[in-house]
């Protein structure tokens, strides 16, 4: 990998999470320590972190998600893997609500083979995806929620999206939050996106996660489901050997009907 996708990975680990181990940037991005320890030396000369013990600290909008592009550049192949594992949820005939988000835009991929779905989505490139590479007409119903305009996340919010949302029953909301913990649930950073994700799955009859292995057990500022609301979390094969895993899986099975689905990774 080269080292500036290297940086955009530590990026994006620290607008997430705020403060990341060393050892977790190696293996987050299956380098050696010492790699690791060059591209943080390189990221702390530029003021992007601060380094303490054990790791480093973001220092530049701590807690924040990075930008949609940076995202959608970091975990493909788990991301990949989730959404087609998602789409087995899927039947024709459903209603489906689904918010913007790297991995949700994945999962419109795959959605747009299928037909005789409605979907519902504040994500603008959620709904490009959805309507087809081809520019043909769609053999589904894509409903694209009204709003503000949210360009780094390339997405509608506000009072107006959420007031829409209420407008629909749906057989089940797919939202990819910023992290999700035993303790915490399904959170996000942003009011606006915490807001949108509320509302959605609130309005759905199942309410089904998408969350790589980087946000399992990791939470950010505002809840917007519980662990207890949540019927069940897709993430990838990394996920596996995560002590959180196993308390959200001990908490869930305690409070209602809980599924995690592992997957392996595509090659």
């Amino acid at each position: 990998m080269l080292q500036e996708a290297r940086i955009h990975r530590i990026k994006a680990l620290l607008a997430t999470f705020g403060q990341v181990s060393t050892e977790r940037i190696a293996q987050d991005l299956g380098v050696s320590r010492e790699t690791a320890r060059r591209d943080v030396l390189a990221l702390e000369a530029e003021g992007r972190l601060r380094r303490v013990h054990g790791g480093v600290v973001c220092v530049v909008d701590e807690g924040r998600e990075p930008p949609l592009a940076v995202r959608q550049a970091v975990r493909a192949k788990e991301k990949r893997a989730i959404a087609r594992a998602a789409v087995r949820l899927v039947q024709p005939g459903h209603t489906l609500l689904i918010d913007a988000g790297s991995t949700t835009t994945l999962l419109a991929e795959e959605l747009s083979s299928m037909s005789g779905l409605t979907l519902v989505t504040n994500g603008l490139n959620v709904a490009l995806k959805l309507a087809g590479a081809e520019g043909g007409r769609s053999a589904n119903q894509i409903i694209l929620l009204g709003g503000s305009i949210n360009a780094e996340l390339a997405a509608t919010h506000g009072d107006i999206t959420v007031a829409e949302i209420h407008r629909y029953h749906a057989d089940i909301a797919f939202t990819s939050p910023v992290g999700i913990s035993a303790q915490h649930g399904a959170t996000s950073f942003e009011q606006s996106e915490a807001a949108i994700a509320r509302a959605m799955t609130a309005q759905a009859r199942r309410v089904v996660i998408l969350a790589d292995h980087s946000k399992i057990g990791q939470h950010s500022r505002l809840t917007y489901r519980s662990l207890a609301d949540i019927d069940a979390v897709i993430t990838d094969a990394r996920a596996r050997t995560l002590p959180a895993l196993a308390e959200m899986r001990a908490a869930g099975a305690e409070a209602v009907s809980y599924t995690h689905l592992t997957l392996p990774t595509t090659p």
